[in-house]
This record gives structure tokens, C-alpha cells and sequence, in this order.
């Protein structure tokens, strides 16, 4: 009985250290700009056939907004950014949603909804692109596609570890983990990354970097409910501000030579 388990738990420590270093070595990918190592298990194709489906059925679900000048921005703004990111030949969108909480999001392959009650604290077109310019970030940098694989990577290994070896099921579970995945919040690292690439894109776009210190200080002002930076995916607007005059220097460098074309 004893050489049983020990045999048995020999193979689990096989299995497990087998599953992370394929996982590795055949999903290790650099993000934009930052450079960050990215663990991402899931093809593009794959990853953005998810975005779609799930952003098809949030526009089946939610109101779609039919403000004329607000959708102008919105496109307006999105198609800039778009043009200037390193996938313009994406099938991107961008949907405006009648919702009041001061919102975006992204999905993958280029799907982006922004909530009407965004431009509470979005007052021009500027900080409109600092929040649509962190969202085509996010997308470009795959980060949902690196949420998932966490995911996946998490599922596969807790069915080696109760099953003593790959559990038949562990399809089924990776993909309804891949599945939730793509609402899953972003981590605390990729919204800071998004942050940082956000806000190279607004400005290789035109729109005045600055405004995205504005934006957030907006942000802070609106006030309400918020959770412990420590408790949140999200940074607090303190540490988001601080983190953007940081990168300020290298934005106004690409806003200037934008402007001087």
C-alpha cells in the first residue's frame, strides 16, 4: 500500500512538472511594449472566436445606445486608435451601451463596448481615447487570452494532482474555464500594462496624453464605493495617476513627432 502511493505520488510530481514545462516552453510570448513574459496556451483564432461570441451575446442582452454624437465619438475615436495599433487589419468594433456605470471593456479580437455613462467623467474626446486606448491595448496584448490560459493551466493541473494523472474530464473543465475566462477581471499587472500601452496608442493617434491624468483624477473625484487597491484587480486613480506622470515623457515624445507630421 505504502509503494503504491509513493508510486502513485511519483507520477503526479511527473505529471504536474511535465504539464507546466510544455505549458511554458510552447506558450512563452513577450506583451507590447513592456516586454512582459506572457504564458498563452490558446491560438488566436481561438481565443478571438470566444471574444466574439461573448460580445454578441452581451449585445443581445444589453441596451445598445442610439445617441447619434455620442456613437460618432465613439467610433470616431475607436477607429483612430485602431488604425495606429499594431492589428488595424482586425475585425474591430466598438459598441456604445445605454449602461450608467462610467465603464469600458474589452474582448478578444478587437471587441470593445464603452457604457454611456463614461462620459460622465470622459468630458472630450481625449480622455475618451485614454479609456478606448486602454481597452485596444488590452486586446492587443492578449490579455484575455492570458487570463484563460491561467485558467486552463490552473484546471489541468488541479485534475493531474486529484486524479494521480490527466482526468478524462479535464477537457470538459478547461473549457468551461476557458469559457468564464473571458469575463474573468483583468489582473492588477495587465490593467497597468494596458495602462502604459493605452497610452502610447492614444497618443500615436493624435489625442493629447495628458488628459489621460485628467481622466483619472475625474475618476477619483466621482468617488462612491471602491474597494481597497489590495482587494481590486483594478489600481486606485492614485496609484494609476502616479504610474501615468511616470510614463508622461515617453507619451508627449510620440504626441509631439504625431503632431509635427
Amino acid at each position: 500500500m505504502i509503494r503504491s502511493c509513493r508510486h502513485r505520488c511519483r507520477a503526479v510530481r511527473t505529471a504536474l512538472v511535465g504539464l507546466s514545462v510544455v505549458a511554458t516552453l510552447a506558450a512563452c510570448q513577450q506583451a507590447p511594449v513592456t516586454g512582459r513574459q506572457q504564458l498563452i496556451l490558446l491560438p488566436e483564432s481561438q481565443d478571438s472566436q470566444m471574444g466574439l461570441q461573448a460580445y454578441q451575446q452581451i449585445k443581445q442582452e444589453s441596451r445598445i445606445s442610439n445617441d447619434p454624437e455620442l456613437n460618432r465619438r465613439v467610433q470616431t475615436v475607436g477607429r483612430r486608435i485602431a488604425e495606429v495599433s499594431p492589428q488595424p487589419e482586425w475585425q474591430w468594433e466598438f459598441t456604445l451601451f445605454e449602461n450608467d456605470e462610467p465603464n469600458a471593456f474589452a474582448l478578444p479580437g478587437g471587441k470593445v463596448g464603452v457604457h454611456t455613462g463614461l462620459f460622465e467623467v470622459a468630458q472630450n474626446d481625449d480622455q475618451l481615447a485614454a479609456v478606448i486606448g486602454h481597452e485596444v491595448a488590452h486586446a492587443i496584448a492578449r490579455h484575455g487570452a492570458e487570463r484563460m490560459s491561467q485558467g486552463l493551466l490552473a484546471q489541468g493541473l488541479g485534475a493531474v494532482a486529484v486524479g494521480g494523472g490527466i482526468n478524462p474530464q479535464i477537457v470538459e473543465v478547461a473549457a468551461q474555464a476557458a469559457t468564464l475566462g473571458v469575463i474573468l477581471p483583468y489582473s492588477r499587472t495587465q490593467e497597468a500594462e494596458a495602462d502604459h500601452i493605452g497610452l502610447l496608442y492614444m497618443a500615436t493617434a493624435g489625442y493629447d496624453p495628458r488628459e489621460a491624468i485628467t481622466l483619472w483624477q475625474n475618476f477619483d473625484k466621482l468617488g462612491g464605493d471602491r474597494p481597497p487597491e489590495f482587494l481590486s484587480t483594478h489600481p486606485a486613480p492614485g496609484s494609476r495617476i502616479e504610474r501615468l506622470q511616470e510614463l508622461m515623457p515617453e507619451a508627449m515624445e510620440v504626441y509631439q513627432a504625431r503632431r509635427q507630421q
